[in-house]
């Protein structure tokens, strides 16, 4: 399975899922890296305010921000290679990169008169629910 690193800007906790005022994009990256784990993607967090070696570290971490300065931060890698930059992808596009298939459950609306459609009968004969 992949290992995806997380190279977040300067926050006051690992998350940044702290304090009064919490950044709702955070909050929602937070959950998707807690779901990405128990689907078995191993992720590495960093924080450049609390662990600038891991960004030291990394040629690529380094040559981002030497080009883009902090603008290249939140910086996801994936195996080594770039997958995000500046922005935290959305658990879609986190589940695709990381092979993980997400199976949404579909929902039947019943039309306003309670009936569900077409009867297999007759296409244009209403079957009820």
């Amino acid at each position: 399975m992949a290992t995806i690193q997380i190279f977040d800007p300067p926050l006051c906790c690992s998350t940044g899922v702290c304090g009064p005022a919490v950044d709702p994009e955070l909050a929602r990256f937070a959950a998707d890296v807690d779901w990405l784990k128990a689907n078995g993607v191993q992720v590495e967090r960093f924080n450049l305010a609390q662990q600038p070696g891991a960004f030291a570290a990394s040629e690529v971490v380094k040559a981002s921000l030497q080009s883009r300065g902090n603008d290249c931060l939140p910086l996801l890698l994936m195996d080594g290679r770039v997958i995000a930059e500046g922005t935290y992808p959305t658990r879609e596009t986190l589940a695709a990169l990381a092979g993980i298939v997400v199976r949404k459950i579909a929902t039947v609306e019943k039309a306003s008169s309670g009936c569900c459609g077409p009867s297999a009968a007759s296409p244009t004969a209403k079957k009820c629910c």
